[in-house]
């Protein structure tokens, strides 16, 4: 698969994910719906393995790799599903959209990149900003919504660090396998958290739900996941982090027209304050390297 199919696979896949999310714990509760969608994606895995034949290593830094990836898969999702009871799918999206920021703090931490330059500064400083007129408005001071926006918030981080330190692991495994094991490593840790903390089957099938689940569980999780994997196997984890780039506007456009969510002025400005501060941050540096250039030169012809 090329790179830029498997980018456009993950942006449309990454936007429909919230508000699936939402749709798929209808009825029977978050973590049978997580639970679920996690089981049918390990199933998908276990039948793809088979067919495509990558193969299932259990080295060292396989099972490190494989360990990495379960950190965003059960904290990270299970974080989301959690959040997602409390806040619209649009601003779930707009949330993760920090990924890129917070990647770049990770791989300065465990890769030792170079990422509090001053542009990146700058896109911190509005994200921040974005993130401050969220919280400001009406509707995250009722109804517990403030703990889904932390908890939005704490998953794109695990999800940044799981991304990084894969990166640092180096394994270069396929992103099926790395999808695989990581699934086979984390299901049985959901169905343990759904029977410890719910352990309620439903007795009745809500169609919205089902589908949604199934969605979640083959495209979610089996190819998103996989898709993933396989670019940051080949490109940096600050460009796949574009992805959340390009998904918060979708989610807000899909959110509205299909679940009714209403977005307020607040909303709309700190989610308009977090995406410009990601462009900030991913192309702030050139941008004020051709500004001093172009100085440079404007003073060199005045002497």
């Amino acid at each position: 698969m090329s790179v830029p199919a498997a980018f456009l696979g993950v942006v449309l896949i990454w936007s429909t994910t919230p508000l699936a999310i939402q749709w798929s714990s209808e009825g029977w509760g978050y973590l049978f719906g997580i639970s679920g969608r996690m089981l049918l994606g390990a199933l998908v895995c276990a039948v793809l393995l088979q067919i495509l034949k990558p193969g299932l290593p259990w080295h060292r830094e396989a099972r490190n790799t494989y360990f990495a990836a379960g950190v965003s898969i059960y904290g990270a999702m299970l974080s989301v599903y959690w959040g997602a009871q409390f806040i619209p799918s649009g601003l779930i999206a707009v949330l993760y959209g920090l990924n890129p920021l917070l990647t770049g703090v990770a791989a300065a931490l465990l890769l030792g990149e170079k990422s509090f330059t001053p542009g990146r500064l700058m896109g911190m400083a509005l994200a921040f900003g974005g993130l401050l007129s969220i919280f400001a408005d009406d509707i995250l001071l009722e109804d517990g919504a403030w703990l889904g926006v932390l908890a939005i918030l704490f998953s794109a981080l695990l999800h940044s660090v799981s991304g990084v330190w894969i990166k640092r692991i180096g394994g270069g495994l396929p992103g099926l396998t790395v999808t695989s094991g990581g699934l086979f490593v984390v299901t049985p840790l959901f169905l343990l958290t759904w029977l410890f903390f719910d352990g309620h089957v439903p007795t009745e099938m809500n169609t919205h739900a089902g589908l949604s689940m199934l969605y979640l569980g083959v495209f979610g999780s089996a190819l998103g996941f996989t898709l993933y994997f396989y670019l940051l196997k080949k490109m940096e984890a600050n460009r796949v982090s574009l992805i959340t780039l390009l998904t918060p506007v979708l989610a807000l456009i899909l959110g509205a027209s299909l679940n009714g969510e209403t977005v307020s002025m607040e909303v709309l400005l700190g989610s308009s304050l977090i995406i410009f501060g990601l462009v900030l941050h991913l192309w702030g540096d050139r941008l004020l390297a051709k500004r001093v250039v172009v100085t440079v030169m404007k003073t060199d012809v005045k002497k």
